[in-house]
């Protein structure tokens, strides 16, 4: 196995164009995001910010294990914070998980905003759509030019 393989892994190069629009748009005193890639790989909204929540790597894993078994969203709390994470898949690729961390967010208030929560796990799931059929499309578009191309010079 080449140790690339993960880098450019479909899915991981979705993961990363979505944390890279996602995380751009959060506010600076809001929620911390993780995105979980299925080979394990992590991209944080706020990496200094979410260390200091003590939240371990097997915790999370176990999150996704429970996601994978049909659980979803899985909602908990660690300390003074709630956790809310949710597979992210497109209709081609499965990307790996969302994990939304709410500091200062008890049970209660978690599960009174859990419609707003569900909107902005829809809205990370409309993003990762709209970009994997923005990547799809430009590779078919490249495909055209290179047939296109490679057509106008045969007939020179």
């Amino acid at each position: 196995m080449d140790m690339y393989d993960s880098l450019f892994s479909p899915g991981s190069v979705l993961n990363e164009q979505i944390a890279r629009q996602i995380f751009d748009i959060l506010p600076e005193h809001g929620p911390v995001m993780v995105i979980m890639g299925r080979d394990g790989h992590f991209w944080h909204s706020d990496s200094e910010k979410f260390s200091s929540f003590n939240i371990s790597e097997p915790f999370l894993k176990e999150l996704c294990y429970r996601i994978d078994d049909g659980s979803e969203p899985v909602i908990t709390q660690v300390e003074q914070c709630s956790i809310v994470a949710f597979q992210l898949a497109t209709e081609n690729t499965n990307c790996g998980y969302v994990i939304l961390v709410l500091p200062q967010y008890n049970p209660e208030s978690t599960l009174v905003n859990i419609d707003l929560i569900e909107i902005l796990l829809n809205q990370i799931g409309l993003v990762a759509k709209l970009i994997e059929k923005n990547n799809l499309l430009y590779e078919l578009q490249m495909k055209q030019f290179n047939t296109y191309g490679q057509g106008k010079a045969s007939s020179n």
